[in-house]
């Protein structure tokens, strides 16, 4: 008999590969996120499409999706690093997507809702130190030191996030900046890639998720590409607008 945690983990990859953010963009707006702003199949570039509501509706699933596995886990009383493992598969699932021949988002919600699964006060934190940068327009430069921090966190401040000092959620947690930085560094090649160095082109990927530092540029690279010549003035409209969220 195939064991529960095994099914579990197989089956939380599952439920974190279902593209929530490319199949709102579908329904809202009819078009693929892949061709559109930064080409991140997220919240954000859902943001940048002019689908703000529909960022909302994102939100809430790709959380559900990294915490629900590893809700299900402690109910089937699993152990913390079972619960772990099965987490990283959701976010796992959400970066390489089955459905979308492997190319999916960052995971960062997803890896939220595992960690407030896990140990809610950490994950507040996190998402505290992720939208801190928001103003600033660094969003993504948030959300890596957010992420990095978490192991290091969970372990040498663990009693400030009333959670008990475990070898098996440090390691757990650990995983989550390791996938980030995969997905970021991995990401497919675009128009802009060649024109940098290859030290600067990881260095904007790791740092900014993006090829070049223009942030503006970038989210508009794609618009003419998706949409008809009387909407692309107003998409493009959008897509700077939102750069500035």
């Amino acid at each position: 008999m195939i064991p529960q945690f095994l099914l579990l983990t197989v089956a939380a990859y599952l439920v974190g590969s279902v593209p929530t953010a490319y199949l709102v963009a579908r329904w809202r707006r009819g078009i693929d996120l892949r061709k559109f702003g930064s080409g991140n199949i997220g919240a954000s570039n859902v943001v940048a499409s002019g689908s703000r509501w529909s960022s909302l509706i994102v939100i809430i699933f790709d959380l559900s999706k990294g915490a629900g596995p590893v809700l299900v886990a402690r109910a089937l009383k699993m152990e913390v690093y079972q619960q772990a493992v099965v987490g990283l598969a959701a976010v796992g699932g959400h970066s390489w997507t089955v459905f979308l021949r492997f190319n999916g988002g960052r995971g960062i919600l997803t890896a939220l809702g595992v960690v407030l699964a896990l140990a809610p006060w950490l994950g507040v934190a996190m998402a505290a130190l992720a939208f801190a940068c928001l103003p600033f327009g660094q969003f993504a430069l948030g959300t890596l030191a957010a992420v990095v921090l978490l192991p290091l966190l969970s372990w040498f401040a663990s009693g400030l996030f009333q959670i008990q000092p475990s070898l098996s959620l440090t390691l757990g947690l650990a995983g989550v900046p390791l996938i980030a930085i995969i997905r970021r560094l991995t990401a497919s090649r675009t128009e802009f890639s060649s024109q940098v160095s290859w030290g600067g082109l990881m260095i904007n990927r790791l740092l900014f998720d993006r090829d070049i530092r223009d942030r503006r540029l970038w989210l508009g690279r794609r618009t003419a590409e998706v949409d008809p010549p009387g909407e692309m003035n107003q998409a493009t409209t959008e897509s700077t607008r939102a750069s500035k969220l």
